[in-house]
Parts: C-alpha cells; structure tokens; sequence
C-alpha cells in the first residue's frame, strides 16, 4: 500500500472528518464565548463589584523609566512588566463556561444513551415453520419411545 493510498484512507474516514468538523465548530463556540464573557459577563461583574475594569486590573512589576501606566494596553506598549489579574479572571471565567457547556452536551447524551439502554428489545423473530415442524416430529418420536 502505497502512501498516498494509505493518506486517502485516513484522511477520508468518518472518524476524521467528524473531528475536523468539531474542531471548526468548537474554534467558533471559543469566539463566541470570549464575546460573551468579555462584552458581557466581565462588564456586568465589574459593575457589580464597583465599578473594576477587569481587562485593566494588573499590578506593575516592573517600571525601569517611571511611565504612567493607566491601563495595560499603556504598560504593554511602553514595555512595562506587568502581572495581569484580570485577563487571568477573564480566561478563568472562559473557562468556567465552556466547561459547562461541554458538561450539559455531555449529560444529555448520556441521557439518550441511556433511555435507548431502556428501551425493550425487539422480541426475536419466530422460527422458520420448518424447523417449528421439525420440533413437533421429534416431540412425537420422544413420546412414542
């Protein structure tokens, strides 16, 4: 087998191309969540702890030419060594609902699974009538013995 037809098979193979499609839609899902918790969520919770800017609360570490650094894009800029607290909470806060949005995915196919699990079995089919005569012969022979 040659490379290439060996590349075609894997490439090709249901397995693969569900996860290629997982990893695209799972890409777009991370977007969709940095949005919601960066325009959304950490406005709202920053609001609600008085008024902190989560994207702009750092600690400078280290300041060699005494810039002013009233943000962290500033600090950045200016080469500032910074120790970011908020962007760590963000990331923290990412998380948190990606993992609970996997855990709810998660439960609900263990819910399918398991009412399929419950569901009864189809009865198995009948006999063939020649084997249910065949039965019938040697039930006679037996009682006849």
């Amino acid at each position: 087998m040659s490379f290439v037809t060996e590349f075609k098979e894997f490439a090709v193979k249901g397995n693969m191309v569900d996860m290629a499609v997982g990893i695209i839609i799972g890409g777009a899902f991370g977007t969709i969540v940095s949005s919601l918790v960066d325009d959304i969520f950490m406005p709202v919770i920053g609001l609600v702890l008085g008024g902190v800017d989560f994207t702009n609360l750092f600690i400078v570490l280290s300041n060699p030419d005494g810039v002013a650094v009233p943000s962290l894009a500033v600090a950045q800029a200016a080469g500032v060594a910074t120790l970011n607290i908020g962007l760590f909470i963000n990331a923290v806060v990412k998380f948190a609902i990606v993992a609970f949005a996997l855990f709810m995915l998660v439960r609900g196919i263990n819910m399918l699974r398991r009412e399929a699990k419950e569901e009864k079995p189809a009865e198995p089919a009948a006999p063939p009538r020649e084997e249910v005569l065949l039965g019938e012969i040697r039930d006679i022979l037996k009682a006849r013995n």
